[in-house]
């Protein structure tokens, strides 16, 4: 037991604990075993401390959900500027898949924090700023991002509890189905199946459908860009 908080000891020496070590050290543990395996000791224990040295730079684990929420939107890309608001917002919906789809654990967090950081509040701003400047009005802008997010959050949460992850499982698991599936008695789920099994077929490629439904339906409506 002692040689134990020793050792913890000499790691904390090593590198000094910060409230950036801290988030990220808790965004590890997320993504390794979920939020909700995320307890201070549990953040703690990688990092070779005791659990109550973490509160010199974290109040609390609500406090570490504010921060491993703000890390997440600042790993996403904002959207880029010099383009148009419609390339611009596919640019950043799709690096919010990516990064979701990275840390599942985010999805049903990423609006609810009371504490937004400053990455959150950057990414947000971005975010309207270019709807803004491309002839959005505020009313619009707030329409376009709802509708935009409510598709892009609603996405990742589905794709993410599907129980296939690539090409070769989706072939096992519609495979199985099918096997088990009287095509007479389903012919339009049999027909579908058939469709998701075939050459060339991308479960990716829905989300891309998808996105360009919602953005091909809003239209700026003011300015320059109306």
């Amino acid at each position: 037991m002692r040689e134990g908080g020793e050792g913890r000891r000499r790691v904390s020496a090593r590198t000094p604990l910060s409230r950036e070590r801290v988030i990220r050290t808790a965004v590890a543990v997320a993504d390794e075993k979920g939020s909700a395996a995320l307890t201070m000791r549990a953040i703690a224990e990688p990092l070779g401390v005791e659990a109550m040295s973490l509160y010199h730079h974290v109040a609390g684990r609500e406090d570490v959900l504010d921060g491993m929420v703000d890390a997440v939107f600042g790993e996403i890309d904002l959207p880029p500027g010099g383009t148009d608001w419609k390339s611009a917002m596919r640019h950043r919906a799709t690096s919010v898949r990516a990064v979701l789809r990275s840390h599942p654990w985010a999805v049903g967090l990423m609006d609810s924090r009371s504490r937004p950081g400053p990455a959150t509040l950057r990414h947000h701003d971005a975010v309207i700023g270019a709807l803004r400047a491309g002839g959005f009005s505020v009313r619009m802008a707030a329409h376009a991002f709802s509708l935009i997010d409510s598709y892009l959050y609603g996405f990742v949460i589905q794709e993410l509890s599907l129980p296939f992850s690539g090409s070769a499982e989706l072939e096992e698991v519609a495979g199985a189905i099918l096997q088990g599936m009287p095509a007479d008695t389903y012919p339009h789920l049999t027909e579908l199946a058939e469709y998701a099994l075939g050459p060339g077929y991308d479960y990716a490629d829905e989300f891309t459908f998808g996105l360009a439904r919602i953005l091909d339906s809003l239209h700026p409506d003011e300015g320059a860009g109306a």
